[in-house]
């Protein structure tokens, strides 16, 4: 999900030059995964690296294909209204966590690496009956905007667009949690010309600017 306004974007810009038009289907990696897994065929797979890794590991993608796309990092997110709470240091992210009524973060990549950023600062049974686990393809921003939680830790690209909230910013630097989005095409591909075409586009000086305009970083770059 934190890829979808990215890929519809660079999607339409690549049908626009006269490239192919793609049907695009954005669901939550752990779903996306399971269905890759569960034999469904798909021309091009867009995961978190290490889970593109493993679909190339089970046999379902090509290796040889791989391209990374985008890094993408975590920001904070309130109700739009709320107080802001203070995220410049890390101690100061600590104190705002343990004094959040409640927060939620993803079932992704982000949220298994949050998980044991707070198992790391001794926290996490403290703080586990307040963590709301937000439903897979659910994005925390929407919680949050809901008036459900608190505080809710996502992808930037996933909060910078939601209405309702107020960004906080970034994590700390040196607890920024940076997630790596990659592409592989489906050996079961009957199209495999056209998706490596695709992949090239993705990967060239044309998607950089939409790449930083959804909160993320280019890759290639």
């Amino acid at each position: 999900m934190a890829t979808r306004q990215l890929l519809n974007e660079l999607l339409a810009l690549y049908a626009a030059q006269g490239g192919d038009d793609l049907k695009l289907e954005s669901v939550g990696g752990v779903d996306a995964a399971k269905r890759v897994q569960a034999g469904e065929v798909f021309d091009i797979v867009f995961l978190a690296s290490d889970a593109i890794d493993q679909l190339v590991g089970s046999g379902h993608l090509d290796g040889e294909s791989k391209v990374h796309l985008a890094h993408s990092g975590v920001a904070v997110a309130v109700r739009a209204g709320a107080t802001k709470p203070d995220i410049s240091r890390t101690e100061a992210v600590r104190a705002t966590v343990l004094a959040a009524k409640n927060l939620s973060y993803s079932t992704g990549p982000s949220g298994v690496a949050l998980a044991k950023l707070f198992e790391s600062w001794g926290i996490a049974e403290e703080i586990q009956p307040r963590i709301v686990q937000a439903p897979p393809g659910v994005p925390v921003g929407r919680l949050v905007a809901r008036g459900e939680v608190e505080l809710g830790f996502q992808q930037l690209s996933e909060l910078i667009h939601l209405e309702g909230i107020t960004l906080l910013g970034p994590l700390p630097a040196e607890i920024q949690i940076t997630t790596t989005f990659s592409a592989a095409i489906s050996l079961a591909s009957a199209h495999r010309a056209y998706a490596s075409a695709l992949l090239a586009f993705l990967t060239s000086e044309q998607a950089v600017a939409a790449i930083r305009r959804q909160g993320m970083e280019p890759a290639t770059h």
